[in-house]
């Protein structure tokens, strides 16, 4: 993906309310943060924004939080929060160290459209990877669920595989999602791929939280 660089992004990142600038300082913490005890969701590689802001839109009971590595893309983001929206906040992270921001504190955790990371040598890269999934099981408060959306066959192959051997039951499975059950929120990519008459694969698994 070539990323357009956003001319002014470090003024936007400077001057938003909703950009938590030091993230590290709120590990075990983001609660407090939003001043409430209601459940955090997650979506690491938000992208440009629109299927977390809508969220929590849609849901204001619940805490939202949009993660992204790239400072032009959560620049885009940020400009496109609507002001009030108490519910929800965006990360400048890497998700590789995850576990360096959140403890015990997630309840769920969305994969939108993540890099498929096609090179055999890269596979531990990719989001639903046997490394990440031993990230999150650090970040999870007790339920421990995963939502993903991808255009890519390999990568969804790949992880309902990775999924399953971690332990999590796969609950919902569409190899078509817009034609099984069209979602009332969608990602940018998810349109696009959509109107191109591409199939969404989705999975929603979950897993007990004794094991």
């Amino acid at each position: 993906m070539r990323l357009r660089n956003v001319k002014n992004k470090k003024e936007i990142m400077d001057n938003s309310n909703y950009l938590v600038k030091h993230p590290e300082e709120y590990k075990g913490k983001w609660n407090k943060l939003f001043n409430n005890s209601n459940p955090i969701y997650i979506e690491i590689g938000m992208g440009k924004g629109k299927f977390i802001i809508d969220n929590a839109l849609k849901y204001p009971d619940i805490n939202f939080i949009g993660i992204e590595k790239y400072d032009s893309v959560i620049a885009k983001g940020l400009q496109k929060i609507p002001d009030g929206l108490n519910n929800l906040l965006m990360v400048r992270w890497d998700a590789l160290n995850i576990n360096d921001i959140f403890s015990k504190e997630i309840d769920r955790i969305y994969l939108n459209f993540s890099d498929p990371w096609p090179k055999t040598r890269h596979h531990l890269r990719r989001l639903s990877s046997r490394l990440f999934l031993e990230k999150y099981e650090y970040i999870f408060k007790s339920n421990k669920i995963i939502e993903m959306r991808t255009d890519n066959r390999d990568l969804f192959q790949y992880s309902l595989v990775s999924f399953s051997e971690a332990g999590y039951v796969l609950e919902k499975v569409s190899l078509d999602l817009h034609t099984d059950d069209m979602p009332e929120i969608t990602t940018e990519y998810e349109d696009k791929f959509s109107n191109d008459g591409m199939p969404i694969y989705y999975v929603m698994c979950n897993k007990d939280v004794n094991k």
